[in-house]
């Protein structure tokens, strides 16, 4: 009750029992799920910006395949002057340069990747683009050092090894689309292809996906001819959240543990103070170091088949 002896709050049972089941949460200060809503650059979804702030949104991600624009630098001004409070992710971008620019019109974190995705050719298809290591490397050292913003390592997530090397290259957290598009809780109805159970995967900038008004993030909506920048696939049955992302999580610890670091931040630290190196693998020596010389194995967490290489 407040000084008036109105009702402004009301606390359940459940409430604290989720509060005590689920630490580590994503909550505001109220005790709220943070809740993330994606935005365009698009002039009339300023309108949208104005309905999810009144509907209490935290952070505004910039739906864009390439950050660097004035379309975005201009809305994420417009964002940061009329809605202070609300936090923004500006991307994608892949260079210091491109980072410079939308720090400077105010974002407070960054995605990092342009064409590393599953689904993702724009590196085929138009040449543009970044090797992900050393987008996440550069972007993520220069962000630090220059307005100590976090970044998000988004593309090209297929296990645990390539999210331990984007903590590794200083990226704060990761972006996991193709690694949990087969779980239960992902869009979409299963079917069989093959004998597999798998659900359909697409990638936004696919013909598919600009179909039904994806182009907008590719600045393609009104073309006559769309250029596909990414393709349609399958992705194999994953199960549940419930039981990959502890798994995932699990997966981690065991890697900290083997890396000899107590915490992800050490982790991230560790490029930067030196005592992390990595150390490029011959041809010869990522093969033994990947399962070979079997007719056929088992993935841990999949429970798949998988044929002898």
């Amino acid at each position: 009750m407040d000084k008036q002896g109105r009702l402004v709050t009301l606390m359940s049972r459940t409430d604290l029992l989720k509060n005590e089941d689920f630490p580590c949460a994503s909550k505001s200060k109220d005790k709220q799920l943070i809740v993330g809503a994606a935005l365009s650059t698009r002039e009339d979804d300023k309108e949208r910006l104005d309905e999810l702030v009144k509907a209490g949104v935290d952070v505004i991600v910039i739906d864009s395949s390439q950050g660097n624009s004035i379309f975005q630098i201009d809305t994420i001004r417009h964002i940061k002057k009329k809605y202070p409070h609300i936090d923004v992710v500006g991307g994608n971008v892949v260079t210091a340069a491109q980072c410079k620019s939308l720090i400077g019109a105010g974002a407070d974190a960054l995605r990092i990747g342009m064409g590393s995705g599953s689904i993702c050719i724009t590196q085929d298809t138009l040449a543009v683009g970044r090797a992900q290591g050393s987008a996440v490397y550069h972007t993520a050292k220069f962000s630090k050092e220059y307005a100590n913003i976090p970044v998000i390592a988004d593309g090209g997530i297929a296990h645990i090894g390539h999210i331990v090397k984007a903590l590794s290259l200083g990226a704060s957290t990761v972006m996991m689309g193709g690694l949990l598009a087969g779980t239960s809780e992902s869009p979409g109805e299963y079917f069989y292809e093959g004998g597999v159970r798998v659900k359909k995967y697409r990638g936004m900038a696919s013909h598919e996906a600009m179909e039904k008004g994806g182009g907008k993030r590719y600045l393609s909506s009104e073309d006559r001819i769309k250029v596909a920048q990414g393709v349609t696939g399958t992705v194999v049955d994953k199960g549940s959240v419930i039981n990959l992302v502890p798994y995932l999580m699990q997966s981690l610890l065991h890697s900290l543990q083997e890396l000899g670091y107590r915490s992800i931040q050490e982790l991230r630290n560790g490029i930067y103070e030196g005592t992390l190196r990595f150390e490029k693998r011959s041809q010869s020596a990522q093969v033994e170091g990947s399962v070979h010389n079997l007719y056929s194995f088992k993935e841990p967490h999949l429970g798949l088949l998988r044929m002898g290489r």
